[in-house]
């Protein structure tokens, strides 16, 4: 990937370049790392007033039929078929396993009447995503790529004073819901939410008025771009998962601290319990008839000293325990933090351990997460 003429481009490249973006490759392709503020102050500046964030590479998918909630439910441990309309919700695409094949956001749009489910998942998992919703349940329901269309995330406290000036009405969304807007002549899809921990936007629209809307946002005063630098420190403050790093197919989500993504209505005793891959073994981990061998935890170093990905996780006596899956000095907490995933029995807040870095020692304490309180709009 080292050759970037190979790489795709977003519908904002030209504007990245202009803005003075260092650009890297990034699930195949040409992504803005940093702009010349830097990734530490675009990450301050995220918290305190509002990022605007090209997601562009990410995979926009439409669901279409009467069936359509149904047979999504059949992929994930979540309650799809009673979203209401309008409303968004996280869910995990299993394999029989109970192993988590990606991570993504849904919404209704008024799936009953004629409308769709919007899907959005990760980038480097879009095309694979596509071929096995199609093959499982593409006889079910319509299954259609938008992957052409641009993303676009605003990000932080100040992003609803900033987008309502652009898209007057905006402001009445509140977190997880989603409404149509109109600009510049093209359709747009608007959802409160995000991937900073703070209040935020996301923003599905044509890609050839993408460059023309980031525009119109950055000459809002609030709003500075931001680069996949600053958002990865960002998730990782809110101490939410990256897939590919801290979540895999080798990842159940019980075992990745995600059960509050399982309604009650998917698990045992509810009224539309299993019935998705891996349901035996995932509702077995639940109610603890199938005990947990590793459980993804927060850290906190000790130390000064920055704990990356892969490093071992060892208990104070020197036995191996787990690893660090994502690591990095949070710009907002000031101190070094890290997910990972531990052994049962030292998952316990407070616990200490110690993290291996180039044959060093550093102390880390279990930490409960997010290492920077959330700060959504739920109105």
């Amino acid at each position: 990937m080292s050759d970037t003429s190979e790489l795709q481009h977003t519908p904002l490249h030209a504007l990245h370049l202009e803005l003075g973006a260092r650009m890297v490759p990034f699930a195949g392709y040409s992504m803005p790392v940093q702009y010349p503020m830097g990734l530490m102050q675009e990450h301050l500046h995220t918290r305190q007033a509002a990022g605007l964030f090209d997601v562009s590479h990410m995979g926009q998918l439409r669901l279409v039929g009467e069936d359509a909630a149904a047979a999504l439910e059949t992929l994930m441990p979540v309650d799809v078929v009673d979203l209401g309309v309008n409303k968004q919700r996280y869910g995990l695409l299993l394999n029989d396993e109970g192993g988590i094949i990606d991570d993504l956001m849904f919404v209704n749009r008024n799936m009953d009447n004629g409308g769709d489910i919007f899907v959005i998942v990760n980038g480097a998992c879009k095309h694979g995503d596509l071929a096995h919703i199609q093959a499982t349940i593409g006889s079910l329901c319509h299954v259609s790529a938008q992957f052409d269309r641009a993303l676009l995330a605003l990000q932080g406290p100040q992003a609803v004073t900033a987008l309502q000036r652009i898209l007057p009405g905006v402001e009445k969304l509140v977190f997880m819901t989603g409404a149509a807007f109109e600009w510049a002549g093209g359709d747009l899809y608007v959802t409160r939410s995000g991937y900073t921990g703070e209040d935020g936007f996301e923003i599905s629209l044509p890609a050839d008025i993408a460059t023309d809307f980031a525009r119109a946002l950055l000459a809002q005063p609030e709003v500075k771009p931001v680069g996949l630098g600053a958002r990865n420190s960002l998730r990782l403050e809110a101490g939410l998962c990256l897939y590919g790093q801290d979540i895999d197919t080798t990842t159940t989500p019980v075992q990745a601290a995600l059960n509050w993504a399982i309604q009650k209505v998917r698990r045992t005793g509810g009224a539309r319990a299993g019935g998705f891959p891996g349901a035996e073994r995932v509702l077995a981990q639940l109610d603890g008839t199938d005990p947990l061998l590793k459980k993804r935890v927060g850290l906190i170093a000790l130390e000064r000293i920055p704990v990356r990905e892969h490093v071992e996780l060892q208990s104070v006596d020197g036995t191996v325990i787990g690893e660090v899956t994502s690591g990095l000095l949070g710009p907002n907490i000031d101190k070094p933090v890290a997910m990972g995933y531990l052994s049962p029995e030292h998952a316990v807040i407070g616990t200490r351990v110690n993290a291996m870095v180039r044959g060093k020692a550093v102390p880390m304490e279990v930490s409960a997460m997010p290492f920077v309180p959330n700060r959504y709009h739920r109105g």
